[in-house]
């Protein structure tokens, strides 16, 4: 069952905390670890799922961000075609996950489009109160603890975060990568 909470003010802190278990496991590949996501907003209610970025140089070979990731109990997540740009691992492995990765190459436009959303949620909060709307009422029509109705949870939000990341790259959302993540 998809679960909005309120806001948590523990979850930068287990941001904090996991951010430097993958910098431990993952070492110089990890060049930014970003908190993203409903949780990196301060006040916005969200799914109970700490979301963290992790940009890497590469995601060739994969293998070795995979294994690395394992050792602090992520599973690998394939998402057909997304997967080449953005690799998805949870954990635990069975729902409800606590955490989601997605992997990123340093400086992409997958990099970029997410910390504009995250970055234009904290800096706009009347758009986050209607995405906090929005997800609480998609929450209440996908119902089900099954993949397919999670899928469509996510999938019903794209035309909102797409509109807010075109809003956000035209106000010059992020101005950069932040190389030291946040």
């Amino acid at each position: 069952m998809i679960q909005i909470v309120g806001y948590d003010p523990s979850w930068p802190k287990v941001f904090q905390n996991e951010a430097t278990a993958l910098r431990g496991v993952l070492g110089q590949a990890a060049l930014a670890v970003h908190h993203v996501g409903s949780t990196a907003v301060l006040g916005m209610a969200a799914k109970p799922v700490i979301d963290i970025q992790v940009s890497v140089p590469s995601l060739k070979p994969i293998e070795p961000l995979r294994q690395a990731l394992a050792q602090l109990g992520y599973t690998h997540v394939p998402l057909g075609p997304v997967d080449l740009a953005y690799p998805y691992f949870v954990t635990p492995s069975e729902r409800p996950h606590t955490h989601h990765v997605h992997l990123c190459v340093y400086g992409s436009q997958q990099e970029r489009e997410h910390l504009a959303f995250r970055d234009y949620l904290r800096t706009h909060p009347e758009i986050a109160q209607r995405y906090v709307e929005l997800k609480r009422k998609l929450a209440l029509e996908n119902h089900g603890n099954a993949l397919e109705s999670q899928e469509r949870y996510s999938l019903s939000k794209t035309e909102f975060v797409e509109a807010t990341v075109s809003r956000a790259s035209a106000e010059g959302y992020p101005c950069r990568p932040h190389r030291n993540g946040a």
